[in-house]
């Protein structure tokens, strides 16, 4: 086999690997706008400059809101808020390169989860529905699971 049609095998390899990358991202996307999830961006890491953006899929199931990155072929979650634990903060404007980073017409919230800070930007519609969510939490839930384990909430 000559250099010639290794090069040629190699780009044929590289091609048949990008497109099949694409497919899945792009079926696991499909798979889960279908099950009830919405476009959501995060960023963890609060920089000034309005960078560190992930863009991605919230789907809810249970207690929490598992986000899911755009472009990675990975089935699993990539970060979870659990619903005890967020809460919603002040909402602010985009800045800097972020409305061309985020989703035409996102809100930017800024939320808690656990001892940690975090951004959602979202649309009005699925910060609503976030909203509905978090509230639809019972009230004696914490009572209840302190209840059952042998300790009264006094």
């Amino acid at each position: 086999m000559d250099l010639a049609s290794l090069a040629q095998l190699l780009g044929l390899a590289v091609l048949v690997v990008v497109i099949l990358s694409i497919s899945v991202i792009a079926l696991r996307r499909s798979v889960l706008i279908r099950s009830g999830a919405v476009d959501v961006s995060w960023r963890s890491n609060l920089r000034s400059d309005g960078g560190g953006w992930i863009l991605g899929q919230g789907r809810y199931r249970g207690t929490e809101l598992l986000l899911y990155r755009a472009f990675s072929p990975l089935p699993g979650a990539a970060k979870r808020l659990r619903r005890e634990s967020l809460k919603l903060g002040s909402r602010r404007a985009a800045v800097g390169t972020e409305p061309d980073l985020l989703p035409l017409n996102a809100v930017i919230v800024r939320c808690t989860d656990g001892g940690g800070d975090i951004e959602l930007a979202l649309a009005e519609e699925a910060l609503t529905g976030l909203r509905s969510w978090l509230e639809s939490i019972p009230p004696a839930t914490r009572s209840v699971r302190l209840f059952h384990r042998g300790v009264r909430k006094h």
